[in-house]
């Protein structure tokens, strides 16, 4: 991964060979979010390491790929896998922070501090830990990229207030990082996923009456899946967003700046 590009060599952002002989690291491989996006980096050439609390399967197709058990809030444990990945590799180039929990639907008043705690731990800690323990590998490299899957929740609060804070935090730490670290050429950046159905957010997505109200307010009138997140991961881990660094891209279907219009579509 170069710091520069030539303008006589321009880069196609998903071709299969983009990523061809570099090593990424995506966390909360185990689930949709995670699988797809791996999927997606391996479909560019990368070689993966899919890390997750849970056992990862390595799905028949994907490159050369390695899956690790690790609880990434555990300093101890995220320096054991950076390690391994080093010795395994000799390099990382690609860091994706796409581990990430919330509570049940709770008032602030009423969350028990052990839930803040988790959510926090998870959300923001591990990804400071794994971006600590991967990072020294891309600035002595002068070149990576790092990835946070951030939220909507980011910057519209919702019900889950540990959830929504925590991720508003990790945008804060990816502007941080690129300030830091883009001068030793590594790039951080955030997705913020909007409505996208995944096994954790599919208890959402069970009620008719609530389906339709929340297509409503989508101008594209259509739910996210995973992979619409992996293909914009997937554009900030290449040398197409080269130029890109310290931003949140919202993946969203429009629903960040729609809610007043769709309020008056729904009173006439």
């Amino acid at each position: 991964m170069t710091s520069e590009r030539s303008d006589s060599s321009p880069v196609l952002a998903f071709d299969a060979n983009c990523l061809s002989g570099r090593v990424a690291v995506v966390t909360g491989a185990a689930g949709g979010l995670g699988r797809a996006i791996s999927q997606r980096l391996c479909g560019m050439g990368a070689t993966v390491v899919m890390v997750d609390i849970e056992p990862v399967t390595v799905a028949n197709g994907l490159c050369t790929a390695l899956a690790k058990v690790c609880d990434i809030t555990q300093a101890d444990a995220v320096e054991a896998l950076a390690d391994d990945v080093l010795q395994r590799f000799g390099r990382c180039d690609v860091l994706v922070n796409n581990a990430g929990i919330k509570t049940a639907p709770t008032p602030l008043e009423a969350l028990p501090l052990e839930d803040w705690d988790a959510v926090f731990s998870v959300n923001v800690r591990a990804a400071f830990l794994c971006a600590k323990a991967l990072a020294p590998a891309m600035l002595k490299q002068a070149s990576g990229s790092i990835v946070n899957v951030a939220s909507i929740g980011a910057r519209m609060p919702t019900r889950v207030g540990a959830y929504a804070a925590s991720k508003a935090a990790l945008c804060g730490l990816t502007r941080q990082m690129a300030a830091e670290w883009g001068p030793r050429g590594v790039r951080a950046n955030s997705v913020s996923p909007g409505m996208v159905r995944t096994p954790m957010s599919d208890n959402h997505y069970q009620n008719a009456q609530q389906v339709s109200a929340r297509l409503a307010m989508l101008p594209l009138r259509r739910f996210g899946n995973p992979f619409d997140i992996a293909d914009a991961v997937a554009f900030l881990a290449s040398d197409a967003s080269m130029f890109v660094t310290g931003q949140d891209l919202l993946v969203d279907g429009g629903l960040a700046i729609s809610p007043l219009h769709a309020l008056q579509s729904m009173n006439t």
